[in-house]
């Protein structure tokens, strides 16, 4: 009587919320500083020419 039992793993993956939130700032600090240098270039740098 060898029967095949068949067990399905249901795994829920939770996000860990601090690391999205960590990863947002990071972001936003990388926009903020894209955003900075391009406004000097425009407003300081582009004139010049």
């Amino acid at each position: 009587m060898d029967e095949e039992k068949r067990v399905e793993v249901h795994r829920e993956e939770k996000t860990d919320t601090g690391l999205v939130g960590a990863t947002f700032i990071k972001y936003a600090a990388y926009l903020i500083i894209f955003f900075g240098v391009l406004w000097f270039l425009i407003s300081y740098i582009f004139p010049m020419f």
